[in-house]
């Protein structure tokens, strides 16, 4: 199948990937939409991605040497104990690792420019739905145009005008702890001989823990990335809005967005609860590098509805602990354009994406759901743990084996 008009509504990693996956499945118009209206390349968080996941995306178009990464090779678990001598706590273990790391805006911007100059960015445009029409679907934005696709393309994040026009009423629930993420050159780092830079570090205390490692900086250098996972304090209700109702749910705060009380709250968690070093790594991140996710997850019941499919967050947010998301993003434009390529008819293509995509979001929340309750909502006595018992508490909590993402199916 080789025709069509598709509408991709979001232009971050997701819709860029899905805009690529059309392109070469051999759409004849491609038109993506996006609110922002820049500064998308300035998200300057990390992510990772499983060896074997790259060389699948790699091999399939998505992914290549060209973006930057930082390889990682082994993890390594710390927990404060005041009678382990030295600033990096006890060593709990080490385990393999084989992860690249990258930088969000950087890699953003590398998908971008391979986007075809014939798809059309629609920049500072917001969709406030999606209705459908006889053989296709209308997009409707907010200054009162509508357009008629052929299918439309939901990559527009947990919040999803797509995902609420297609299936009114699913969304994302929230999970009752927040994630804080930061990120600043590599140069500010203290003592950094303590801290391979293959290693990535995960620094655990009771009902939580910080993942830190290096990701690219965009110009040839690295920064540090940690992301720490624990509960909120009491009394941020209105902060964070977790007291308001299911329709529009928790908010994340903005760098340089935190609260007193949420800030005090990190204070205390980097002084009391986190090994020294660890806890002075997270301390070197200005207010303006902080921003804080309260973590959700969810899946849509089907990845398609009609001619709407869904990809990325607006199908499927699992919590970050998998090690998937990106991932799991560009594996769904993957599966997308396999889908386009060997179809006959718009319907088959949507069918066939839907089957493989469907399974593979329920196995990444339960996945996150596991690893949420075994790292930050029930966690063991650190201090009590030896290699053998982390190795079979991971094995555990890791389940089907499915952290840093599912295999892709071969067609």
């Amino acid at each position: 199948m080789h025709s069509g008009r598709v509408a991709v509504v979001g232009g971050s990693v997701a819709g860029c990937a899905a805009a690529l996956a059309a392109h070469r499945g051999g759409a004849d118009e491609i038109t993506v939409y996006e609110r922002a209206a820049d500064r998308l390349a300035d998200r300057g968080v990390g992510l990772a991605v499983h060896n074997s996941r790259y060389t699948e995306l790699e091999s399939a178009g998505y992914l290549d040497a060209d973006m930057q990464w930082v390889q990682l090779t082994g993890r390594r678990w710390y927990v404060r104990d005041e009678a382990a001598p030295g600033p990096l706590g006890h060593e709990i273990g080490v385990m393999p690792f084989p992860f690249r790391t990258y930088n969000w805006g950087p890699l953003w911007g590398e998908l971008r420019r391979r986007v075809p100059e014939t798809v059309t960015f629609r920049t500072g445009t917001t969709v406030d739905g999606v209705r459908p029409c006889p053989g296709g679907a209308v997009v409707e934005t907010d200054d009162g145009a509508t357009e008629r696709f052929d299918v439309v393309v939901g990559a527009d994040g947990y919040r999803s005008a797509v995902r609420e026009a297609a299936f009114p009423g699913v969304r994302a629930a929230y999970a009752g702890y927040l994630a804080w993420r930061g990120a600043y050159p590599e140069e500010r780092l203290a003592d950094p001989d303590l801290w391979a830079v293959d290693d990535c570090v995960y620094a655990v205390f009771p009902g939580g823990h910080v993942i830190l490692y290096r990701i690219p900086d965009g110009a040839g250098g690295r920064r540090v990335n940690w992301v720490l996972y624990t509960a909120p304090p009491p009394g941020v209700d209105a902060d964070l809005g977790t007291g308001t109702s299911a329709a529009t749910g928790p908010r994340s705060l903005p760098p340089g967005g935190l609260t007193d009380a949420l800030s005090r709250h990190l204070r205390y968690v980097t002084d009391e609860l986190l090994p020294p070093y660890w806890g002075a790594v997270v301390r070197a991140t200005a207010p303006s590098e902080l921003l804080l996710q309260p973590m959700y997850d969810y899946t849509a019941p089907r990845y398609t509805q009609g001619r709407v499919l869904l990809a990325g967050d607006a199908a499927t947010v699992a919590r970050p602990h998998t090690g998937a998301g990106a991932v799991k993003a560009l594996q769904d434009a993957t599966v997308l354009e396999s889908a386009i390529l060997t179809a006959v008819t718009w319907p088959d293509a949507l069918e066939s994406y839907d089957t493989d995509r469907t399974v593979a979001g329920r196995t990444m929340v339960d996945l996150g759901r596991r690893l949420g309750r075994a790292l930050v909502q029930e966690t063991p006595d650190w201090r009590s743990l030896s290699q053998a018992d982390l190795e079979a508490w991971w094995k555990q909590a890791d389940g089907t084996g499915a952290f840093g993402g599912r295999e892709l199916r071969r067609r």
